[in-house]
């Protein structure tokens, strides 16, 4: 097994040839995504060696070609598979052992063949297996971890999410203060891609000063009577009060 190898000067590691992200955080996602791209070079080169695939139809047949055809003009290919591992999700919670057990793996059919396709992948090929919410019984996420970089993606509440809000207002420049920040998880919950809406909204306003909370107030009031993400936030944290406005 290839440990790394080096192609027009970039280096990538083999457990960087095969990716696994998964999560109800689809924008943390979506940058890891993207993360990813730009670690391969150059942008525009990249994006006519990519390609999207729905793996709600996908063939094992199909991924193989796609995973073996050379990149044009670029040291690597990248093929991007979304809904894959969903397919194989157990029905009702964590399968049993035995008889459900051995159902689960005969029910991978010829997707118990991929562990062996990838470790034979073109080195020029970077593939990612994407997901939304994925339980850890899944069988072919089992069978496929060991050979991934895995990356799982949950719905941010409570202090990860305030720790979110602050490092992303300082990496775009600005200051929050706390009671800002406190409020804005309250209004926007643990939805990222309204939450860096907001943001965007609240940096320009606040013209280089400190965010406060009557500019979060001000710009993000609408958000109580829109989003139920804070809701059910505070419900699953036992925040009653929080709940009820």
């Amino acid at each position: 097994i290839r440990e790394c190898l080096s192609l027009n000067g970039i280096v990538i590691q083999y457990g960087e040839m095969f990716y696994i992200l998964y999560g109800q955080d689809d924008f943390s996602l979506h940058q890891a995504v993207e993360k990813i791209k730009t670690d391969l070079g150059d942008s525009e080169m990249l994006a006519v060696n990519s390609i999207k695939l729905d793996g709600e139809r996908l063939n094992l047949n199909e991924l193989r070609s796609n995973c073996s055809v050379a990149p044009f003009l670029s040291p690597f290919r990248l093929v991007i598979v979304k809904g894959l591992l969903g397919r194989f999700e157990p029905r009702q919670g964590k399968p049993r052992p035995g008889k459900s057990i051995t159902k689960s793996k005969n029910e991978l059919g010829e997707w118990q063949g991929l562990a062996s396709y990838i470790k034979q992948m073109p080195e020029t090929t970077v593939l990612i297996l994407a997901d939304s919410k994925i339980s850890g019984y899944s069988p072919l996420l089992k069978k496929l971890s060991p050979l991934a970089k895995v990356k799982v993606f949950p719905l941010l509440r409570g202090g990860s999410l305030r720790t979110w809000i602050q490092k992303r207002v300082t990496s775009e420049g600005g200051i929050i203060t706390p009671q800002a920040v406190n409020l804005l998880a309250e209004l926007i919950g643990g939805d990222l891609w309204a939450m860096n809406n907001e943001i965007h909204k609240l940096l320009l306003y606040a013209q280089r000063r400190s965010i406060d909370e009557g500019d979060v107030r001000c710009l993000v009031s609408y958000a109580q009577e829109v989003n139920i993400f804070a809701l059910v936030d505070a419900v699953l944290q036992g925040q009653i009060k929080a709940a009820q406005r």
